[in-house]
């Protein structure tokens, strides 16, 4: 339904450890970058030494930790490609 209302809620430790609700699928990761789903929107989690702790499919929850620099929401239609070359 394009009109649903997706409710994520994100926490964010010490800028180490990220717990996040609501994802839908976790599109790709590296070291340095996170691709998540999120509410139908593409969110970056940016930072170093990034490690996907947990992700569950059927309730939505995730844990990540690593040195958290940024976490954002991408424009539509971004590109897999040109985030992690």
């Amino acid at each position: 339904m394009p009109n649903e209302i997706h409710q994520s809620i994100l926490t964010l430790e010490n800028r180490s450890r990220l717990t996040l609700t609501g994802v839908g699928k976790v599109d790709a990761f590296s070291e340095r970058s996170i691709l998540l789903t999120v509410g139908g929107q593409k969110m970056r989690i940016d930072g170093s030494g990034l490690k996907v702790l947990s992700f569950s499919e059927g309730s939505g929850s995730f844990a990540a930790s690593g040195q958290i620099d940024a976490v954002r929401y991408l424009a539509q239609g971004a590109s897999l490609k040109k985030l992690f070359q």
